[in-house]
C-alpha cells in the first residue's frame, strides 16, 4: 500500500473511536468489531468479511505505539481528508501550481527516496532504499483472539488448538496474486519501482505510476482465489501451549503467525488472550491458591487438626488451640509452580459456620458453656465505650 492510500485512510474512523483516544479503548472497540464481523460468524457475507479486514489493518497501526505515533504526525502534516487531497492546492493529482502527496512522498531525481518519505519510511514499510519493489515491503498486522481454558489448565499449563480464520498468504498463488502458471510482469511505464518522476521548475517530483498503480508490477491473469491481492481468508488450525500459572486475560504471542506481510516483508505476530474460567472451590492471588475451609467453633477453641484439598491431592494442616476466626494458614510449596522455578503456596482461609438451629444436648451443652465463660467479657473495648456514654 502506498503512502498516499495509507494516510488517507482515517483508522480511527474505521474503529469508531476518536484521535485520542486509549489504547485501552482502541483494542475494545477492536475487539467488539472484529467479534461482530468475523468470517466464522458471517459465513459468505463479503461485506463483513470487508468490514473485518479494515478494523484488522487499522488495529495493526493504531495498537503499536510507534506507528500510531507517525500516523498521527502524518495526518497532522497532510490534513486527515480523504485520499488525493489532504489539505494541499491543487487536490492531489498534481495540477499546475499544485502539490501531489506522490511528490513528497517520491523520489529526487530518479534514485533513492528522500524528504518526509524518509521520514516517514516505518510508517509505509520504506527504508529509504532504492525505488523497487523491495522498498514497498510492508510488515503484516497483528492480529488477537480468544481462547478459555479451565482453572486447573491455567495452573499446570495446557496445549490447545486454536482455529482461527484471518487473512493469510493465498494459497493458490503462493502470494505473487497471479494465477497459478502465469507471473506478474514489470510495469513498463515505471520499469518496477512504482514511481514516474517528472520535473516542475527547478525540482524533480515523483507520483505513483497510474499504469501498476504503484505496485512495481502488472497482473494480467489475477489469481481467482485472492484476485490478485496475494492475500485471502482461510481458517487454519494452530497448535498454542499454554504456560503453567498462566493469569487471567494474559496476552501469549505467536510470533509471525499474525497477517502475512506485502512485497516480501515478514508476518505480523498472533496474540492469544487467555481467560480462565473460575473453579467451584480455589481462588488465586498471584502464584498462591486460596480456599476458604468451613470449621466448628470447637476446632478452633479446642483446636486440631484438619485435611483439605489441592488441586492434585491434600494435604493435613495443625490448627492452634484458640485460632481466631479467619485466621489464614499456610501449606507451603502447595500453590502454583511457574516454568521460571517459582513456587506458590495453598492459603486456607478459616470461616466457623453457625448452625441455624441448636436443639437437645447441643443447646445445653452451649447454655452450660455460656455459663461457665459468663465473667469473660468478649468485647471489652466496646463495653467500656457504653458504660462512658450510658454515664
Amino acid at each position: 500500500m502506498s503512502a498516499r492510500e495509507w494516510i488517507g485512510k482515517d483508522f480511527y474512523r474505521e474503529l469508531g473511536v476518536s484521535s485520542d483516544a486509549s489504547q485501552d479503548e482502541i483494542k475494545k472497540a477492536y475487539r467488539k468489531l472484529a467479534r461482530e464481523n468475523h468470517p466464522d460468524a458471517n459465513p459468505g457475507n463479503a461485506e463483513a468479511e470487508k468490514k473485518f479486514k479494515a478494523v484488522s489493518e487499522a488495529y495493526g497501526v493504531l495498537s503499536d505505539p510507534e506507528k500510531r505515533k507517525e500516523y498521527d504526525e502524518a495526518r497532522r502534516l497532510f490534513g486527515s481528508g480523504g485520499p488525493g487531497g489532504f489539505g494541499f492546492p491543487g487536490g492531489g493529482q498534481g495540477g499546475p501550481g499544485g502539490f501531489d502527496l506522490g511528490d513528497i512522498f517520491g523520489q529526487q531525481g530518479a534514485g533513492g527516496f528522500g524528504g518526509l518519505g524518509d521520514m516517514l519510511g516505518n510508517l509505509f514499510g520504506r527504508r529509504g532504499a532504492a525505488g523497487g519493489p523491495a522498498s514497498r515491503a510492508q510488515r503484516g498486522s497483528d492480529v488477537e483472539t480468544d481462547v478459555r481454558i479451565d482453572f486447573a489448565e491455567a495452573v499446570r499449563g495446557a496445549t490447545l488448538p486454536l482455529r482461527l480464520s484471518s487473512p493469510a498468504t493465498c494459497g493458490t498463488c503462493g502470494g505473487n496474486g497471479a494465477r497459478p502458471g502465469t507471473q506478474p510482469r514489470v510495469c513498463p511505464l515505471c520499469a518496477g519501482s512504482g514511481l514516474i518522476s517528472r520535473s516542475q521548475g527547478a525540482f524533480a517530483f515523483s507520483e505513483p505510476c497510474r499504469e501498476c498503480r504503484g505496485r512495481g508490477s502488472i497482473i494480467d491473469d489475477p489469481c481467482p482465489e485472492c484476485l490478485g491481492e496475494g492475500v485471502s481468508t482461510r481458517t487454519r488450525t494452530l497448535t498454542v501451549r499454554i504456560p503453567p500459572g498462566v493469569d487471567d486475560g494474559q496476552r501469549i504471542r505467536l510470533a509471525g503467525q499474525g497477517e502475512p506481510g506485502r512485497g516480501g516483508a515478514p508476518a505480523g505476530d498472533l496474540y492469544v488472550r487467555v481467560h480462565v474460567n473460575p473453579h467451584r472451590v480455589f481462588g488465586r492471588s498471584g502464584n498462591d491458591l486460596t480456599i476458604t475451609v468451613p470449621v466448628e467453633f470447637t476446632e478452633l477453641a479446642l483446636g486440631g487438626t484438619i485435611t483439605v484439598p489441592t488441586l492434585d491431592g491434600k494435604v493435613s494442616l495443625k490448627v492452634p488451640a484458640g485460632t481466631a476466626n479467619g485466621r489464614v494458614l499456610r501449606a507451603r510449596g502447595k500453590g502454583i509452580a511457574k516454568r521460571d522455578g517459582s513456587q506458590g503456596d495453598l492459603l486456607v482461609t478459616l470461616q466457623v459456620v453457625v448452625p441455624s438451629k441448636v436443639d437437645g444436648k447441643a443447646k445445653k451443652a452451649l447454655e452450660d458453656y455460656a455459663d461457665a465463660v459468663a465473667k469473660q467479657d468478649p468485647r471489652p473495648e466496646i463495653t467500656a465505650l457504653l458504660r462512658e456514654r450510658s454515664g
